[in-house]
């Protein structure tokens, strides 16, 4: 047999397995997002307003600045800034990721084989990525959830629980990163193909008692548990 015609064969071999492994991935994510947690919540006819965000492949949770449960400027230096427009936010906008895409990996094109080798098969750091909104609309990809005092309280411990302690927060460091509107702190926890920033959210939100898939690794787990509705301020 020809070195080549095996050579081939082995490549073949291998695209195929990836393939297989990827479809394997989806499959089980389409399905353990579909297994409630918390399930026959309902939302709050009033109460605190939060939104669920996506950009069709992360997902982030959106809190008032400052509630009678929790001032977040108490935990966050950037959220004490004006933002690029002279504005103080309204919002602050919380994610959890991998240390080296969040600050290094603007697009998917960027992404290195290497980096997304070794999140494969060893995950890393995380860190939380925490941008700022000034009275946000909401929108398809933007959704309102209104939560109950003491819902809303545990998300906030749920947050604060994926930071390290420290003696003084408003001396939290952030981070250089490629995104000038959003600042990126350490976080607790590591980043996986299990664990991943998406898996942070829903585990987030079913934390403070809202309906939520049991494992959703891909943003669509999270977005679907999350109806689409009007603005609400």
């Amino acid at each position: 047999m020809k070195p080549l015609k095996i050579l081939g064969w082995g490549v073949g071999g291998l695209i195929g397995a990836v393939a297989l492994i990827a479809a394997g991935f989806f499959l089980t994510a389409w399905v353990g997002s579909s297994i409630p947690r918390n399930s026959g919540w309902a939302e709050a006819e009033t109460g605190i307003p939060i939104m669920v965000e996506t950009n069709g492949v992360h997902t982030g949770i959106v809190m008032p600045i400052a509630t009678p449960v929790k001032d977040w400027r108490e935990t966050f230096p950037s959220a004490v800034e004006p933002m690029a427009g002279g504005m103080r936010p309204t919002h602050v906008s919380v994610g959890w990721g991998d240390r080296e895409v969040f600050l290094t990996v603007p697009t998917w094109g960027d992404l290195k084989a290497s980096t997304a080798a070794r999140i494969a098969t060893q995950g890393g750091p995380a860190v939380m990525r925490v941008a700022h909104y000034y009275r946000p609309a909401g929108g398809p990809n933007h959704r309102w959830v209104i939560l109950r005092e003491e819902e809303y309280a545990r998300l906030v411990a749920e947050v604060e629980k994926a930071l390290p302690p420290i003696d003084d927060p408003r001396s939290r460091v952030s981070h250089e990163s490629f995104d000038p509107q959003a600042s990126v702190y350490d976080s607790t926890g590591r980043y996986t193909l299990g664990n991943t920033c998406n898996q942070w959210v829903g585990d987030t939100l079913a934390a403070a008692g809202i309906e939520m898939g049991l494992w959703t690794p891909l943003a669509g787990g999270v977005m679907k548990w999350i109806p689409e509705g009007g603005a609400r301020p």
